[in-house]
């Protein structure tokens, strides 16, 4: 919303500075983006002059030499292009040293050899209006101007410049949609004057107009249809000062007709439409639901399929307008309309939003109709029209309105309690300024026992409707700045993170203490993402949720895991030249479960707002995953190639996060799609061994797609699941003092036999006496035989009270050895 200071102080002027007056509008909750200056600058240089001659130029026939008088004895010699440039005519000059909309400074200059000092403007130059055919001539445009005195500042015969405050209006405040709704948030904020409103005095008079008809098929989408019908109309250009308001505003002149309705949508804030009557068929219009693959052309030229959910307006040929959105082609005003029927309508704000987002199609009228405008204020806006149709058109006015639905529920009356007030806030205010901020919001209050019985202006009827709404208004007005700085009441609550949240942490720390670097990516992602990934067709993470209304099509489904998010970002950094990586991150995927998404939708008719999966909603639950790249650590002159990502890289920061929750955890061969066929595993959690995700190196050509030319690893793991295992208060273990006696034993196995069963093997069979395990060797080779791999292990035998000798392990040995040999056809070396 862009709001001309001119045009709001014409309402309400507080004779603040601009920058104080944004701040007041920003603090009370009408927020001001940003600040514009709209026009010319260094406005001294811009004045009234007369044109005394035009002569051709010697040079150029498209070209005339004026000496024009601006003031004073001072006649200047301007070279001006315009073809209707005259002796005898009053018009805008600009002189050396003015500043231009677009910031050129004016200056002398010699056009085709003759010296030039300033120009003769279009109002184009003054960016007042879109015309650039010719120059201004005052004498014509406006009242009075042939008898302007040269030399007189153009400022005080035009808008040439004014600051437009950008605002940024909140979906609850539609009224703030219209300068005068903001001009009456600047008089609540400032106790400034507010004028009366422009539509206060209506020229019209209800009645039936006879030979037109308006008929409602649908009032639950239609709660009010007025319509009026002026005659003699003259369509021409606007006037000066109606061009520059709009064009401040941010809408371009047309005529005048069209200028009137943009100009109540801007100043009312509900938005007005004018048919040309005589080519409206019939003069019947009929408000009703357009059906399934009707079409009509809008006034951007283009042809709109509707569907059922939409409202039309229809004459005797068919659809003429898309309700609340946009006019058709087919009856909009032009240069030779004489007679218009203006529309000012009222429609349901979800009906035109889902409209508009249907179709595409998004205008300053669905804009504010989608946020809820009142019955009442099409009437507003109806009679504001009508004076300015009978002012500035000539034309003449039929008697009667036609006002189909009427006005909406009578007003809310509330009880704000002045203790209330008090208590919500923590510190009081007076009853008596609570009713001078109200009534100045235009809410009608009366005295009760215990407060205020306030009643809610129409404008404000699905804003305001119970007693915390009326205490927001108080506050914000009164100034949130002044309440004072008190922390909420929690009775019995403790400020500390839940178990969930500390374990989450400790894992996190434990990565982050490891130099990853955590991110926080989108939850969205684009559809291809699984063929990226080499998913099955099967594959639970194609089941992913389609947002309805989604920012882009490269962010319309939620993520089903991490690892796209993840791989997004490596992407990122690779482009700018990082490619050593090391990120992780946490965070929800969701996916429908078994059953749901695609197939459940089509069950139901293709509509996924139809219940779809049988009432079942999409699951979701928190991921931890983690992608590596590149080196694991800085190149440096004693490292000039440092260890690179890989397997066993990944596995070991992986396994820092499970030490950091004391979860037991191992692994098993297995693939996924995107993972390389030999270096990929199952994480496994807990003493059961519980399926919680996946690691291991990226197939190649998943890490060609995201230019991850080295090859990267990663993994992923339900971290909910992972907590479950995880050991949130350790319990004590007795240490003991006495030494730990240490074995090697080589053993040889088949190629295929992983390490990890290997291992399992030996920790199993050695009992409460094998304190640990581990393999610190691999050897393959003539002496273990082809198809064969012996692996060195050393073993730590410990007791808690005494030191053991050989004869104590010797058994535990023999154990370890026959369960290698049984289970595993592992055989010993020697």
């Amino acid at each position: 919303m862009r709001a001309p200071l001119e045009w709001l102080s014409e309402y309400c002027d507080p004779g603040l500075p601009t920058r104080e007056t944004e701040e007041r509008l920003t603090l009370t909750g009408t927020k001001v983006e940003a600040v514009h200056h709209h026009g010319v600058a260094a406005l001294e240089h811009f004045v009234v002059g007369r044109v005394v001659e035009a002569e051709r130029h010697p040079d150029a026939d498209r070209l005339s030499v004026c000496r024009v008088e601006v003031g004073g004895d001072h006649v200047a010699q301007i070279v001006c292009g315009a073809p209707n440039v005259a002796g005898g005519q009053t018009v805008a000059v600009a002189r050396p040293g003015a500043v231009m909309p677009d910031g050129t400074k004016l200056g002398a200059a010699k056009l085709r050899g003759v010296r030039s000092e300033g120009m003769i403007l279009a109002e184009d130059e003054l960016d007042i209006g879109s015309d650039h055919a010719g120059i201004m001539v005052l004498d014509r445009l406006i009242p009075g101007g042939g008898d302007l005195a040269p030399g007189t500042p153009l400022a005080e015969v035009l808008l040439i410049a004014t600051e437009v405050l950008e605002l940024e209006i909140t979906p609850n405040r539609p009224d703030c949609l219209g300068v005068y709704g903001v001009a009456r948030e600047l008089h609540a904020a400032t106790r400034a004057a507010l004028a009366a409103p422009p539509w206060a005095d209506d020229p019209g008079a209800p009645g039936e107009i006879p030979g037109v008809e308006v008929r409602v098929e649908c009032p639950d989408l239609n709660p009010r249809f007025t319509a009026r019908v002026f005659e003699d109309v003259t369509v021409a250009p606007s006037p000066p000062w109606l061009k520059a308001r709009l064009m401040a505003a941010g809408q371009r002149p047309i005529n005048n007709v069209v200028d009137i309705t943009n100009y109540v949508m801007l100043l009312a804030g509900h938005p007005v439409h004018a048919f040309d009557l005589d080519r409206v068929a019939g003069q019947r219009l009929t408000v009703r639901r357009a059906r399934d693959g009707e079409e009509i052309e809008t006034l951007d030229g283009q042809v709109r399929r509707l569907d059922h959910e939409m409202v039309v307006i229809e004459d005797d040929d068919g659809p003429t307008s898309i309700a609340g959105v946009m006019g058709g082609a087919r009856s909009e005003v032009h240069d030779g309309t004489s007679r218009v029927l203006m529309e000012v309508a009222n429609w349901v704000g979800p009906n035109i939003h889902r409209t508009s987002q249907v179709l595409g199609l998004r205008s300053e009228a669905s804009g504010r109709f989608e946020k809820g405008l009142s019955p009442e204020q099409a009437m507003e806006a109806q009679a504001l029209a009508t004076k300015l149709m009978l002012e500035l058109t000539g034309a003449t006015l039929v008697p009667g309105t036609i006002d189909v639905g009427g006005e909406g529920p009578p007003p809310a009356t509330i009880r704000l309690r002045t203790a209330k007030v008090e208590q919500v806030l923590g510190m009081p205010i007076a009853r008596e300024r609570q009713a001078e901020i109200l009534q100045a919001l235009e809410f009608a209050t009366a005295e009760a026992g215990d407060g205020l019985d306030v009643t809610v202006p129409h404008f404000r009827r699905n804003d305001v409707y119970r007693e915390a709404d009326l205490i927001e208004e108080v506050a914000r007005i009164d100034g949130l700045d002044k309440l004072p700085v008190t922390l909420p009441k929690r009775r019995g609550a403790a400020g500390r993170l839940s178990v969930e949240q500390r374990l989450r942490r400790r894992a996190v720390d434990a990565l982050a203490g490891r130099g990853m670097h955590e991110i926080v990516g989108w939850s969205f992602t684009d559809p291809g993402f699984a063929d990226r990934l080499r998913l099955d067709a099967g594959d639970d993470r194609r089941r992913s949720v389609a947002l309805e209304n989604p920012m882009s099509e490269q962010q319309s489904v939620m993520r089903t895991t991490l690892l796209a998010s993840l791989l997004d970002a490596a992407r990122v950094n690779i482009a700018h030249g990082r490619t050593d990586l090391q990120l992780f991150e946490q965070g929800k995927v969701y996916f429908w479960p078994e059953g749901g998404g695609a197939a459940a939708t089509a069950a139901n008719g293709g509509d996924p707002r139809r219940g779809g999966m049988d009432h079942r909603l999409p699951r979701e639950h928190r991921s931890l995953g983690a992608v590596i790249a590149g080196r694991m650590h800085p190149q440096t002159w004693g490292t000039p190639e440092p260890p690179r990502a890989g397997f066993f890289a990944v596995k070991a920061l992986f396994g820092a996060a499970c030490d950091a929750l004391r979860v037991p955890w191992s692994v098993e061969p297995a693939t996924e799609p995107f993972l390389h066929p030999g270096r990929s595993a199952r994480i496994l959690a807990g003493e059961a061994g519980e399926p919680v995700g996946w690691i291991g190196e990226l197939h190649p050509l998943v890490a060609r797609e995201y230019d991850l030319d080295e090859g990267a690893a990663a993994f992923e793991v339900d971290f909910d699941r992972l907590l479950g295992h995880a050991v949130a208060v350790p319990a004590y273990r007795d240490l003991t003092s006495f030494p730990a006696l240490r074995q090697d034993l080589a053993v040889a196995v088949a190629d295929d036999v992983p390490a990890a069963a290997v291992v399992t093997v030996v920790r199993r069979a050695g009992g409460d006496l094998l304190a640990d395990a581990r393999v610190f060797d691999v050897y393959r080779g003539a002496q273990v035989g082809e198809g064969r791999t012996s692996l060195a292990l050393t073993l730590a035998f410990r007791a808690p009270d005494r030191t053991l000798s050989d004869e104590d392990v010797a058994p535990v040995r023999d154990r370890i050895v026959t369960a290698l040999r049984d289970e595993l056809g592992g055989e010993l070396r020697a």
